[in-house]
């Protein structure tokens, strides 16, 4: 097995800009369903219009420049190519972070993060804050796909990153990531203790909540608690279906989005209005929609819609299954779309630090890069 660390540059062929454009020019659109609202899925309206600035106003030559001044590489661990950014920050005695991005997410979530958690110093901070992040595409996703073999699992992505984490001369680092990143970060604690001086994670760590709670435990609870329950009984009645397909299907689903710009486009746009805070509010009204669709591109360019998706089927056992504690401290920031209460949050993680915030949604650096990035320094400031 080679150990080389190869740098890398995104180069997409012009032939393969020229045949999305070609199958955004004649995609053939389904009709409205009653109402075209959310309710019953992407509207045909709201899509028409994004799709047709993908096609006419949105530049991706300008998206891969922006990415391309970032330093990427790429390594083969455990015979899976893994594409990565490197940034190091100019302060010598910064800290290695490494970030771990969720689906239908990216490295592009984190690039409003860069900047600040590198060079504090140009951005207002202090420079002691400082960073060098490792931001790794998770095994199947981007330019770390396709998959050659099964068995991707959470604990076997841990042991990836610990790996890469070695390979960069990385002998102590903090670990950060929220959706499926959330995931991986503390178990990347659990299996190298002794390396991972802290774990962050936006969104919760631990079990899914006990459904149904009975109604005593939900009289115990305060309002917010309350409403976190109630909103996650709604999405296991309302949403649980991609899950569902993601984790049982995959490659059927993959048919259809690899082929169709207009399917992923609608696949992943759903889950960004769904997730994303408030939630009435359209999702390019809060995220950036030339931000929105470099993350769609990085799933169409490189087709890895399916093995993306097999993320959730590789798993062998639940999210959020309890597991031994690392002993690793623990911090965790709740968004306001996000759902984990404390108490439910298990014993599976030394949980240090726990802060709720009335805003932002589950895509935590792409709409509160400001506030994720100072906890973050917060967080980590004491166990440097």
């Amino acid at each position: 097995m080679t150990t080389a660390i190869t740098p890398f540059r995104i180069d997409i062929p012009q032939s393969e800009l020229d045949d999305l454009h070609r199958r955004l020019d004649t995609a053939r659109w389904p009709a409205a369903l009653p109402g075209d609202g959310w309710d019953t899925g992407v509207p045909t309206a709201w899509l028409r219009e994004l799709a047709d600035y993908w096609r006419n106003g949105y530049d991706w030559r300008t998206a891969e420049r922006q990415l391309n001044e970032l330093p990427q590489f790429t390594t083969e661990i455990d015979g899976q190519l893994i594409h990565f950014l490197h940034v190091r920050s100019p302060e010598p005695d910064a800290f290695p972070l490494i970030l771990t991005h969720g689906w239908p997410g990216s490295i592009v979530e984190f690039l409003d993060l860069i900047g600040p958690l590198t060079d504090p110093r140009a951005h207002g901070g202090d420079p002691a804050d400082a960073f060098h992040l490792v931001i790794p595409s998770l095994p199947g996703f981007g330019f770390s796909g396709p998959i050659g073999e099964a068995g991707w699992t959470v604990e076997r992505i841990a042991a990836t990153w610990a790996e890469l984490m070695s390979r960069l001369g990385y002998a102590r680092y903090g670990a950060q990531g929220g959706d499926f990143g959330g995931a991986v970060s503390p178990e990347l604690g659990r299996f190298a203790p002794d390396r991972v001086a802290g774990v962050h994670v936006n969104g919760g760590v631990g079990d899914y909540l006990p459904l149904p709670l009975p109604e005593e435990e939900m009289a115990a609870l305060t309002e917010l608690e309350r409403d976190r329950v109630r909103r996650t009984e709604a999405f296991m009645e309302e949403e649980f279906g991609y899950i569902s397909i993601q984790s049982t299907r995959p490659q059927t689903l993959a048919y259809g989005l690899v082929d169709s710009p207009i399917g992923q486009l609608a696949w992943i746009m759903d889950k960004f209005r769904e997730w994303t805070h408030p939630r009435p509010v359209d999702p390019d009204k809060i995220i950036d929609r030339d931000r929105l669709l470099t993350n769609v591109m990085l799933y169409w360019l490189t087709g890895t819609a399916g093995t993306a998706a097999y993320v959730g089927y590789a798993q062998e056992q639940p999210w959020g299954a309890e597991k031994q504690n690392s002993g690793v401290p623990t911090g965790v920031i709740v968004f306001a779309h996000d759902v984990a209460i404390r108490k439910y949050a298990g014993t599976a993680d030394t949980i240090t630090r726990w802060i709720d915030v009335d805003r932002g949604g589950h895509f935590a650096a792409l709409e509160e890069p400001v506030l994720l990035t100072s906890d973050i320094r917060e967080f980590f400031r004491e166990l440097r």
